[in-house]
């Protein structure tokens, strides 16, 4: 794997579990600093009721006023068909839905049984359809769920094919509490992949228990080439207790730069935003490769 594709998703799931609520100019100033390290899809906010993610509730202001920048695209979580209006209405060309592999996991978050979420997602589909706009799934809880434990990857990828049936353009299969291991990636990917294109693939790893890189590193030998990420490596779940952020942009730059896979993106300019968010959040996020001596394998 020489080249890989990084969707920087600091804006929304970063954020969103955030104590402190940034204003929009501070939005801005984070997703520009992240569009000129040279990302060029970025997830930028999410419409979803302000009420369970507060973080979020200028969607509808933000997303209007987004830097515009040649090739970067701005994707927006939406959870149902309202959302997705007041995603469209906002100028949205990009959207993301979400479904869980855990139907305990899926009433805790959306308050839906997944038969339930797909239905939900079939109407945000096609009001996509109807205005050109680009649809990614996400898949929650493939690796471990907070309330059922292990999770069946048969089922994960069942779901992950219905994903991409519906008319989602790629499916990241997502470890939402940090539970996965190198093995696991076996496991899950093996079943995924028996039944999905590996280009149709993007994985989603927190770093709960420190194995997101590893992860990552299994993952790139099955040709996965998209993976997320959050600057920082800020995040983590409201529905999902103790999941900790999502592995860091700038540490999966790193090691990705040491074994000569290209992102075209600047690890430098990644930690600049990332300091700039430390500063407005109040708190050090927990990137290893943010604070420690300056150094570059290349």
């Amino acid at each position: 794997m020489r080249r890989v594709q990084i969707v920087e998703v600091g804006p929304r799931d970063g954020l969103q579990n955030e104590a402190k609520v940034l204003s929009i100019e501070d939005k801005l100033r984070f997703i520009e600093r992240l569009a000129q390290a040279g990302l060029k899809r970025i997830e930028a906010a999410s419409f979803v009721n302000p009420k369970w993610v507060p973080q979020m509730a200028d969607a509808q202001k933000l997303y209007p006023r987004l830097p515009k920048r040649e090739g970067v695209r701005y994707s927006a979580l939406v959870p149902n068909a309202r959302g997705m209006e007041d995603a469209l209405s906002a100028g949205a060309g990009e959207v993301a839905v979400f479904t869980a592999a855990s139907e305990t996991f899926s009433r805790k978050n959306v308050n839906m049984s997944i038969q339930e979420s797909f239905a939900a997602i079939a109407q945000v589909v096609a009001l996509a359809k109807g205005k050109h706009v680009a649809v990614r799934g996400y898949l929650s809880t493939c690796f471990g769920c907070p309330y059922e434990g292990r999770v069946d990857a048969g089922r994960v990828a069942e779901l992950a094919q219905r994903l991409l049936a519906l008319g989602c353009f790629e499916v990241s299969v997502s470890d939402t509490i940090g539970a996965a291991t190198p093995g696991d990636v076996d496991r899950v990917l093996d079943a995924v992949l028996a039944r999905v294109p590996a280009e149709k693939v993007a994985l989603h790893f927190h770093d709960t228990r420190g194995m997101a890189l590893a992860n990552v590193l299994r993952a790139l030998e099955y040709d996965v080439a998209v993976f997320d990420s959050a600057a920082g490596g800020a995040g983590g779940c409201p529905f999902a207790p103790g999941a900790a952020g999502n592995v860091a942009t700038e540490d999966l730059l790193f090691m990705l730069a040491g074994m000569g896979v290209e992102t075209g993106v600047s690890l430098d300019k990644v930690a600049e935003a990332s300091r700039f968010l430390e500063s407005v959040v109040g708190r050090q996020l927990p990137s290893r490769v943010l604070h420690s001596p300056a150094w570059s394998p290349r």
